[in-house]
């Protein structure tokens, strides 16, 4: 009587103990069929996919730094209908971008999105260049964004790895280590690069970070419908939810801030922050951390705000507390309203950086998210009380 045949194990790819990826034979070449018919099917629509230009492949990359795609798309669409080409970037006012970018945080992008413009208007006469080596040379483009545009924009066989690919070569090579440990990048970048084709390049870097994002998720990842399942070791052993190993949250931190809103008749007193200051190019209202511990008081913070300003203020009352995040930081925000005083001369000019701005104009310049919710918040009261500030 013959003997059953014993199943073959399945071969997944080994990484060696001096990190070296052994591809076993026709894996590659199988991932990438079966990678390329499920993208086919599952292609995301994203606005940047439709004219994969340099210019709108850099633009969607800087912004889905750190960002969801669904937060980027409206914020996209926008910034495209405003600054079409490099060229209308590269000539913006730099108030004007910022304006565009307002709520999408880490402003420092936009910053250097700008920079970024004007530099391949002076160095490359307006044309993107093509390689990664040259792109990596423009401010805030960094080894990913530059394999993007190289690959998603020219079809180069430039490798991606980003929050999602990292997370699917982790799983892919069964890496138990962190993934953020520079060998551990290096190995990563590696398999990206081996993985890719001489052509069509482009399609399956964008399959790649729609099966991370799709499919390879961080928690509950959707294997049964993996185009991969079958050439996963981490699904074989049952790792999911232990690679790839997870970073340790640094302990949030609660600290209270006050927003303090002068008015002079129709104007309001707001500051442009400083090249080293958080939130660099904006403007905000004075706006300062409050150290002595418990809610402050009319009588403190006036005292407070008249030193920060150089001007005599008398308060008005308390607008709505906010609350919000900054990196590992929970902010508390006591907002209050003063009022300049008028028996002392009008001539005195604010302290610097505060200038006074009609209330009418601070749609037109670039506020952080807390200050433009302050604005609205003024804008409504002004717009129930009509002649609250006209005295």
């Amino acid at each position: 009587m013959p003997q059953p045949t014993a199943m073959k194990a399945p071969e997944f790819p080994r990484v060696t103990r001096d990190s070296h990826i052994i591809w076993p034979a026709s894996w590659k070449e199988r991932f990438r069929r079966r990678l390329r018919a499920w993208y086919r099917r599952n292609a995301r629509n994203l606005p940047w996919r439709r004219d994969p230009t340099a210019y709108q492949v850099w633009v969607s990359e800087i912004m889905l730094q750190q960002t969801q795609v669904e937060t980027v798309k409206p914020y996209f669409e926008r910034f495209l209908a405003e600054f079409p080409t490099v060229v209308d970037l590269a000539t913006a006012d730099e108030a004007a971008v910022l304006r565009q970018w307002e709520g999408l945080g880490y402003y420092r992008r936009a910053r250097q999105l700008h920079a970024a413009a004007k530099s391949v208007m002076d160095r490359h006469a307006g044309q993107f260049p093509r390689y990664p080596q040259e792109l990596q040379a423009l401010p805030g483009i960094g080894r990913y964004t530059a394999g993007a545009i190289a690959s998603l924009a020219y079809g180069l066989p430039a490798p991606i790895l980003e929050a999602n690919t990292v997370r699917l070569w982790s799983r892919l090579l069964a890496v138990r280590e962190d993934p953020r440990q520079a060998g551990i990048q290096k190995l990563l970048w590696r398999a990206a690069e081996d993985i890719l084709p001489r052509r069509d390049a482009a399609e399956l870097n964008q399959a790649l970070m729609d099966l991370g994002s799709l499919v390879c998720k961080p928690r509950q990842p959707l294997c049964e419908t993996c185009p991969a399942k079958s050439l996963c070791p981490t699904r074989a052993h049952g790792l999911q939810d232990v690679i790839p190993a997870r970073a340790k949250r640094p302990a949030t931190e609660r600290v209270t801030e006050v927003a303090a809103v002068v008015w002079d008749r129709q104007r309001v007193l707001l500051g442009q922050r400083g090249p080293n200051e958080r939130w660099a190019g904006l403007w905000d209202f004075v706006r300062f951390p409050w150290k002595s511990g418990g809610s402050p008081r009319s009588d403190e913070v006036t005292k407070e705000v008249a030193r920060r300003t150089g001007l005599p203020v008398q308060p008005r009352g308390p607008l709505p507390t906010l609350r919000h995040g900054v990196t590992r930081f929970a902010i508390t925000l006591r907002c209050f309203e003063f009022e300049r005083e008028q028996n002392g001369s009008r001539q005195a000019r604010p302290a610097r950086p505060y200038q006074w701005w009609p209330i009418g104009k601070l749609s037109e310049l670039p506020l952080h998210k807390t200050a433009r919710k302050i604005a609205h918040t003024l804008q409504e009261k002004r717009a129930r009380q009509p002649f609250s500030q006209d005295s």
